[in-house]
């Protein structure tokens, strides 16, 4: 019953206390009920099972014709995101023998040794590259990564792949980020899970006391937060 690529990702979430419930402020200033914290994945065991949950998305994501088979390079914009593409190109090696590069760049251009801005397999000319990244809130980091990408070589940028979709406007319009940013990019933008599939997972979910992880009050917590934020 609970084996959807959503349940088992909330559940996840959840025992890895990266999904918290509460008040908290975010970057955008918006208080929101609930908070996704993808630095609780502080361990092996962890950050393993999460690259192979981008796995998953991926290869599900290649089958369905939506990504492209070759994929080159996986890119995960510092810091949050060296993690996620070193452990997914690990799992996309372990569990489905598609071998990938991983790519990250620095944030200060490095002057001596091997020098440059990027480390991992070298951007070259017609690669196609896969980002990923954490949560979105308004797409600033991909909006960073995209011009330094292009500045190392004309690659092919054929998607983002998300841990969580959090579903929210951009401030500036009605779209949400992962459409602002589809719109203007041009390339995809998956997510294992958003945050709607996840609060109806959590719902029906039971925690070690045979209670649902989400309480009634929490469900309606999150959704007058998205009636008044949610795209």
């Amino acid at each position: 019953m609970f084996d959807s690529l959503d349940h088992r990702f909330t559940k996840f979430l959840l025992e890895s206390n990266a999904l918290r419930f509460g008040d908290f402020t975010l970057k955008s200033g918006r208080r929101s009920p609930y908070f996704i914290n993808a630095g609780a994945f502080d361990d092996g065991r962890k950050i393993a099972t999460l690259g192979a949950f981008y796995a998953e998305k991926i290869q599900t994501e290649i089958d369905d014709g939506r990504l492209p088979a070759r994929i080159d390079t996986i890119f995960g914009p510092a810091y949050k995101g060296i993690p996620l593409a070193v452990a997914t190109s690990i799992a996309l090696e372990l569990n489905y023998g598609v071998t990938v590069g991983y790519t990250f760049d620095r944030k200060e251009r490095k002057d001596h040794g091997d020098g440059g801005t990027m480390v991992g397999r070298p951007l070259e000319d017609g690669m196609n590259v896969l980002l990923v990244d954490d949560v979105m809130t308004a797409g600033t980091a991909v909006r960073e990564v995209v011009p330094k990408l292009r500045e190392q070589a004309d690659v092919n940028i054929v998607g983002l792949v998300l841990s969580v979709d959090r579903m929210e406007k951009t401030k500036d319009s009605d779209l949400s980020a992962v459409q602002d940013v589809q719109r203007e990019f041009g390339f995809p933008v998956f997510a294992i899970a958003n945050v709607r599939e996840i609060f109806a997972a959590g719902r029906e979910l039971p925690d070690d006391d045979g209670r649902p992880y989400v309480s009634d009050e929490i469900a309606e917590a999150a959704e007058e937060y998205l009636a008044r934020y949610g795209a």
